[in-house]
């Protein structure tokens, strides 16, 4: 890990001198190894298998109404600029003889978060792999965000968010089941 996080601190000491800057002055001399900390810490979800979290934590269970976290917060990395991009993420799921403890739904996001992403696949990776571990009569994942790579540069529009959905089983098939997830999560 010492070595992974010489590396990539060499390589912002690099980046830092491209852009015209002192590396060695005072206020940069401890940067380079502080962002080292930052991207490994951001992106610590390659080193975490989400499917083996949520089985860790599923029980047998006759319940069989809709089950919703919401406003779960998800900070993520642009996989284009590298630039943030955060907000919260509604995920439900409908049981089928099998429950999973709450926190894991919170874990799973994270897993996936922690990772260079585009919104679109963090959604459907949360939703899959929801649907894979407790095979439930159907996912809702809903993530609304805001992306610092249309905020900062580009566009610059600061107020734009960002809804992305995906859906499996109930959520599809019956309407009614999809209206109240969405209602629920306003």
């Amino acid at each position: 890990m010492d070595d992974k996080l010489d590396k990539i601190a060499g390589n912002c000491k690099e980046l830092l001198e491209l852009l015209g800057e002192d590396s060695a002055r005072e206020g940069l001399l401890k940067t380079p190894m502080r962002v080292a900390k930052a991207m490994t810490f951001f992106t610590q979800g390659y080193l975490l298998n989400a499917d083996d979290v949520v089985k860790s934590a599923t029980f047998e269970s006759d319940y069989r109404q809709m089950v919703i976290v919401k406003d779960i917060e998800i900070y993520s990395l642009c996989e284009h600029h590298l630039v943030p991009f955060f907000g919260k993420a509604h995920v439900a799921y409908v049981p089928n003889g099998r429950i999973v403890g709450l926190s894991k739904i919170a874990r799973v996001v994270d897993i996936y978060a922690q990772r260079l992403q585009v919104q679109e696949r963090l959604t459907t990776q949360i939703k899959t792999c929801l649907q894979n571990a407790l095979n439930p009569l159907g996912v809702a994942v809903v993530i609304e965000a805001q992306h610092l790579c249309m905020s900062m540069r580009g566009v610059q529009k600061q107020n734009a968010i960002t809804t992305t959905s995906d859906f499996t089983g109930a959520f599809l098939k019956d309407m009614r089941t999809r209206q109240e997830f969405l209602q629920l999560i306003k």
